[in-house]
């Protein structure tokens, strides 16, 4: 038997919150997966993890970061050689407002 009670108020916010409208149905079956998940939670909170180290991921990360290094330079000249119009070396366009 679960723990752990959901109300209608709470499925009726929560059917608000995700922008769903839930049959009579839907929101007893919903109700009792939320308790579910819940009694699973408080399981879980039950376990002896004195031993195990905090960690902030479950694999080992090492720094993903890479070195900045331009490695296409300046191609203005290639990137305007298409450009219908062009002014001091920036593309022209037609004024969007006044």
């Amino acid at each position: 038997m679960a723990k752990n009670v959901i109300t209608d108020e709470v499925i009726e916010y929560v059917g608000i919150l995700a922008k769903l409208e839930l049959s009579d149905e839907e929101k007893e079956r919903a109700k009792a997966d939320m308790a579910g998940m819940l009694d699973y939670i408080d399981m879980l909170g039950e376990l002896d993890t004195s031993q195990v180290e905090p960690m902030s991921h479950v694999f080992p990360v090492s720094n993903v970061f890479r070195e900045d290094v331009v490695e296409n330079g300046d191609n203005r000249e290639a990137m305007l050689a298409n450009a219908p119009e062009r002014e001091e070396g920036c593309y022209k366009v037609p004024r969007t407002f006044e």
